[in-house]
């Protein structure tokens, strides 16, 4: 398979899972890279009314995730362990996590990402290291068909 039709299947793979109805994100992956965008809705508003933590964590989880995982072209890749830095708060507009892969240690693919508003300043920072799965890229989990654009 040629890369483009991976990373186009981990890119329908991702919007394929249930859990991004609620975020309606967009996404982008090529090699060593992704990128994620979401619109902020009030529905991922903590109580004072700014964009929860968990959706800062998500988006830059993703986007290091499946840079990591353009990498890996057999089974899906898992984060073994994830760190956040939140900068600032945010309340509207664009959010774009921009993830990238550094280095590859042995088994272990290591990836940053970084999270940005709409103005394009850096909310939060995230890093972690992935590694392969047992769980085979397949139809079952959404890694199918590339979709035309």
């Amino acid at each position: 398979m040629d890369e483009s039709t991976h990373y186009k299947k981990l890119e329908r793979m991702y919007l394929s899972a249930p859990c991004n109805e609620i975020y309606d994100p967009s996404i982008t992956v090529a090699e060593r890279q992704a990128e994620i965008s979401i619109q902020i809705t009030a529905s991922l508003h903590h109580a004072a009314g700014a964009v929860h933590g968990s959706t800062y964590f998500k988006l830059l989880d993703d986007a290091a995730f499946f840079a990591a995982n353009s990498l890996v072209e057999d089974v899906f890749v898992v984060t073994a362990n994830f760190n956040i830095h939140l900068l600032r708060p945010v309340i509207e507009g664009h959010l774009t996590a921009e993830g990238n892969v550094k280095t590859r240690a042995g088994s272990q693919l290591i990836a940053e990402s970084v999270l940005l508003d709409a103005d394009n300043k850096t909310i939060a920072t995230g890093s972690g290291a992935f590694i392969k799965s047992k769980t085979k890229l397949s139809a079952d989990i959404g890694y199918e068909r590339a979709l035309k654009y």
